[in-house]
């Protein structure tokens, strides 16, 4: 504050005595004129990274980034992840940052057919991203042209009280079969088998695509988030024929669609749960004294003949069309996407991430999921990335009603097919 004083101050004074000395003199009184600093330029970034792992990932990355670009002011606007959602849209179409997160997928594709994303093929090339991030090249890529970077992507999978099944002798089951005998075995016990929070459905929407991956295949599933096949489909009704084994059962806890998935977290410290169908991000939110506890498993087996397909999504950066500073948005999307970065970001989020040459945390939780996806017949990003966001919204609540009302599957089915016969007709 003082030095942007003391040259204004000096401007006041140099202009005074231009004045009082006539033109004659102007040169020299210019060179004896102290030059003000350069001002910087500023680059705004909208993000949903407000939870403390996210946050201090991005404040790591805008820090490496400030120090190699100090002509560049960074102002970071956090957001919550549900409230950045809904207000994402906004953003890009009144008063749009330079670089905003997001995901991949249809996510992205939303915003890319309506031209509000900027297309950063360009730096994809050189930075020969195809090759050092081909594994989310499709997922980044509208009708051959790249609309942003990746910057992270987790498995999902399920997550267990270890101490709990050694003690009752229980191990972690491969198959649909063996998780239904664990299940048994929990409850018998007094354990409740799964915690969940559905309030804010997305959760839900994690058992579909796993049951249908691993019933049906990825193409079939990817087909259906496209609109290309129907709800009412039977392999659909076989997923939820599935999926309906558990919730008779009594294997989910009461009243998840009253909590959040954090909120759902707490059954499974306390013993009172003894799984949990979620990413790897679930960990941020333990403490690390009681990591020892937990152990990891992928979504069991069902159909021998079906190739073992995960969700992974994937995280990203991207510049809107209407961005006041694109240039420097560039230039932060592009050290995003360096090898450096790549590592040192998700070393903080503990994640994995997309650059092939960047080293994965050493952690037990990230290296199996990061061998789970090596070994992957396929990847789908995650129901509401795969689907059109209208789509999603009422597939999904769908999803929450069946596990609350399971005897209406077949009319949550129609009702829902109903929707992506409009949806898709657009």
């Amino acid at each position: 504050m003082m030095t942007h004083i003391r040259n204004g101050t000096a401007v006041t004074l140099a202009a005074l005595l231009l004045v009082s000395c006539g033109k004659s003199e102007q040169g020299s009184q210019k060179d004896q004129t102290q030059t003000p600093d350069k001002e910087k330029r500023t680059l705004v970034i909208n993000a949903s990274t407000s939870d403390p792992k996210p946050k201090a990932a991005m404040q790591q990355l805008i820090e490496a980034f400030k120090a190699e670009h100090p002509d560049v002011e960074v102002k970071l606007n956090l957001f919550d992840h549900e409230s950045f959602k809904t207000s994402v849209r906004n953003f890009l179409s009144a008063k749009a940052p330079d670089v905003l997160n997001w995901f991949a997928g249809n996510r992205m594709k939303v915003f890319v057919d309506r031209n509000q994303l900027e297309d950063v093929s360009d730096l994809w090339k050189q930075g020969g991203l195809a090759d050092s991030m081909s594994s989310a090249l499709s997922a980044m890529t509208i009708n051959g042209k790249q609309y942003g970077v990746p910057y992270t992507t987790y498995q999902w999978g399920i997550y267990y009280r270890k101490d709990l099944f050694e003690q009752h002798g229980l191990s972690a089951p491969k198959t649909w079969d063996e998780l239904l005998a664990v299940c048994k075995a929990l409850k018998d016990k007094g354990i409740v088998p799964f915690t969940i929070g559905t309030k804010f459905l997305w959760t839900a929407a994690g058992w579909f695509d796993y049951l249908n991956l691993r019933i049906n295949g990825l193409k079939f599933h990817l087909d259906l988030m496209d609109g290309k096949e129907s709800y009412t489909d039977d392999r659909v009704k076989a997923v939820m024929a599935k999926w309906r084994e558990l919730i008779d059962a009594g294997y989910y806890i009461d009243n998840h669609a009253t909590y959040s998935w954090q909120e759902a977290l707490p059954f499974l410290q306390q013993g009172k749960a003894g799984m949990y169908l979620l990413g790897n991000f679930l960990l941020g939110n333990l403490q690390a004294g009681e990591l020892d506890k937990y152990g990891y498993f992928p979504f069991p087996v069902i159909n021998p003949d079906i190739g073992i397909f995960e969700d992974a999504p994937i995280d990203t950066l991207h510049i809107p069309t209407k961005a006041k500073n694109k240039d420097d948005a560039r230039k932060f999307l592009a050290f995003a996407a360096n090898v450096k970065q790549q590592a040192e970001m998700n070393k903080t989020l503990g994640q994995l991430p997309l650059h092939k040459d960047a080293a994965v945390k050493d952690d037990r939780f990230l290296k199996a999921g990061a061998d789970l996806l090596r070994n992957a017949a396929g990847l789908a990003q995650f129901y509401d990335r795969d689907t059109t966001p209208d789509m999603a919204k009422i597939g999904m609540k769908g999803f929450q009603e069946f596990m609350v009302k399971p005897e209406r599957g077949d009319a949550i089915l129609e009702r829902v097919d109903k929707a992506r016969q409009r949806i898709f007709k657009k």
